[in-house]
């Protein structure tokens, strides 16, 4: 059980409060794994630098692939050029990895004669565990889960104490998350004045 398992099986389990995007999952998602990866002993975070340790050996298939991917050489990657490389996909990579293990499942529907396939936690140790993280708040988890969308973040922020280094991660997940909306609002304004050009010639 890993921190990403948590916060996908979550994005799953529960009403957002707003839309989350693929994108944003997967950049906190990415996030998730540092973290994991730091609690492994895997890496530490010095300077906004992820500098690797001994290469350990994750149950986990994808936090394992994670480990693997590691920058090796000095100056090492920053966390936010690890965010972008490691999140390209990486919330549908969490998907296919978790239906492949029985961890999600796909309820196949029919609304108004229209098929849908909707996908949903399985009911597993994994899913309980992450339940579990939630009902308590769970600092780090409830932090992800407020950047991308799936609940609000409590106006004096999270009580509960973080280490430094999950501090240094979850701000340039916060970081990496508010830079991609930009790019979608700044697309979104570019189309809209395409549109008003073609309709006004």
């Amino acid at each position: 059980m890993t921190t990403a398992q948590d916060l996908m099986i979550v994005s799953l389990d529960v009403t957002p409060v707003r839309p989350v995007g693929q994108g944003d999952l997967s950049l906190a998602l990415a996030g998730a794994e540092l973290i994991d990866l730091v609690e492994a002993e895997a890496l530490s975070v010095e300077d906004d630098r992820i500098v690797p340790r001994l290469p350990p050996t994750p149950d986990d298939h994808l936090l394992a692939e994670a480990a693997s991917s590691l920058v090796r050489v000095q100056p090492y990657e920053s966390v936010e050029d690890w965010l972008w490389r490691r999140g390209r996909g990486l919330s549908s990579a969490y998907a296919a990895r978790m239906e492949a293990d029985g961890l999600i499942t796909r309820s196949r529907r029919r609304v108004l004669a229209v098929r849908s396939d909707r996908t949903e936690p399985a009911d597993s140790p994994v899913r309980q565990h992450a339940g579990e993280r939630w009902a308590s708040d769970e600092p780090v988890l409830a932090v992800l889960a407020a950047t991308v969308g799936l609940r609000e973040e409590p106006a004096d922020g999270f009580s509960a104490p973080l280490t430094d280094t999950a501090e240094t991660v979850l701000a340039a997940v916060g970081d990496a998350v508010a830079e991609l909306e930009a790019v979608r609002q700044r697309r979104t304004i570019e189309k809209q004045a395409f549109d008003n050009i073609w309709r006004g010639a």
